[in-house]
């Protein structure tokens, strides 16, 4: 049994992957690059936000038992590991240069938490290092008389950040450009306050919001003064720094946190909307990649809703998720012609969609629709979101926007409306 929260875990881990109990399989289409992927598998997982909705690798584990820091912990070890298989999927994978890898990157780190750390190191092995920081980077320390609303969330949600940054040390380890931790930090700071102040007024529960992420952040005195005057009383594009311009995966990271701190307790105002399409302008992201963001969140919220402590009492549930259906029908709608085309050489995968409409798949159906997908969405880049787990609930809108895909044989008793 794996327990996080023990010593020699992740030795223990990967003794499940050589016999074959976690299986390190990555399969994605050839026409999305590598960084797309990343951004879209660990958005199922909820890491982007900071909470552990699921893992990647080890996904059919007993997790009933596990703390959500030790929950965190593992997804954010899983997440450091897909990075490198992505990158080295060439190359046969290795654990233990894996491992050395990352106790590298953390060594040159320059967020101050680990900093400390390494002098206590001198008798540890690599992988009990590796899980001392692993730790250390999970726990935030944070005024829980300030915080109730937050009692059940004291992890560090910034956490994301830590994958971004060994992405780029995996690209650039010769350079230094990727250890300015604290500049990554106040930037995505900086846009969950124009987000917040996006409809002129700051709410209870983004200032509750707020004061976790900010605890997360660990900057300091001077830094928190600065990015908590933006909070209060706004700010502009101005404010980030020349950092977002050149990191793909940062700049869907602070696309995805505006769009979390909008639509997490309420609907989006018009001011909050117009607010994510100048942002998302300013980025340089796509209308495609706009779409495809504002569904990965909100499809997050809507899987969560039970189990995160703030979204538990949102009222807007229900709005979110028509906005989220109305959001795939657009994405799937400028894939409609080549989507036809594909399903149409299928009848047994389109009998299934069409089942998918009035009742639950069996797992096995479920199965075998995502294998069969696959295929397809190699030719279609937008559409990879179908390959991972749970991609299954967008099949009742392929109906709706491509209902002549549809065999004859299933519609003799249609009534025509």
């Amino acid at each position: 049994m794996l327990l996080p929260g023990s010593k020699g875990w992740i030795k223990k881990y990967f003794d499940m992957v050589d016999k074959g109990q976690i299986e390190l399989n990555n399969e994605f289409p050839k026409k999305v690059d590598r960084e797309s992927f990343i951004h879209a598998a660990l958005g199922r997982t909820g890491i982007i936000f900071g909470f552990p909705s699921r893992l990647h690798y080890a996904k059919e584990l007993d997790d009933s038992k596990w703390t959500s820091e030790e929950k965190l912990k593992l997804l954010l070890f899983e997440s450091h590991l897909l990075v490198y298989r992505t990158k080295q999927v060439e190359d046969s994978f290795d654990q233990h240069q894996f491992i050395e890898a990352l106790v590298e990157f953390y060594g040159k780190y320059n967020a101050s938490s680990i900093t400390k750390m390494f002098s206590f190191f001198l008798k540890e092995s690599v992988e009990e290092k590796l899980e001392s920081i692993l730790t250390k980077r999970v726990d935030i320390k944070m005024n829980l008389l300030d915080n109730k609303f937050w009692v059940n969330y004291l992890n560090n949600v910034f956490i994301y950040l830590d994958v971004i940054l060994f992405n780029d040390f995996l690209e650039h380890r010769k350079s230094s450009t990727f250890y300015n931790y604290d500049e990554m930090a106040i930037n995505a700071l900086t846009a969950i306050a124009l987000a917040s102040f996006s409809d002129g007024e700051i709410e209870h529960q983004e200032r509750s919001m707020f004061k976790v992420f900010l605890a997360s952040a660990n900057l300091s005195d001077l830094q928190r003064e600065i990015v908590e005057e933006r909070f209060e009383k706004g700010g502009d594009f101005n404010d980030f720094t020349d950092q977002v311009e050149t990191n793909w995966l940062f700049k869907r990271f602070l696309f995805d946190l505006s769009v979390f701190f909008i639509f997490a307790n309420h609907d989006a105002a018009a001011e909050e909307k117009e607010h994510l399409k100048k942002l998302c302008e300013f980025l340089k992201l796509s209308d495609n990649e706009l779409n495809e963001g504002l569904a990965l969140t909100e499809q997050f919220i809507i899987n969560n809703q039970e189990k995160i402590p703030f979204l538990k009492t949102s009222s807007s549930v229900e709005k979110v998720y028509s906005s989220l259906t109305k959001r795939w029908v657009k994405i799937l709608g400028r894939n409609k012609d080549k989507l036809a085309v594909e399903l149409k050489q299928s009848k047994e995968l389109v009998s299934l969609i069409r089942k998918s409409t009035t009742k639950e798949l069996t797992k096995e159906e479920k199965e075998l629709v995502k294998t069969q997908f696959k295929d397809i969405v190699k030719s279609m880049p937008s559409l990879a979101i179908f390959m991972l787990p749970g991609g299954a609930f967008l099949l009742p809108l392929i109906l709706k926007i491509i209902p002549d895909l549809v065999p004859s044989a299933f519609r003799d008793n249609e009534v025509e409306k």
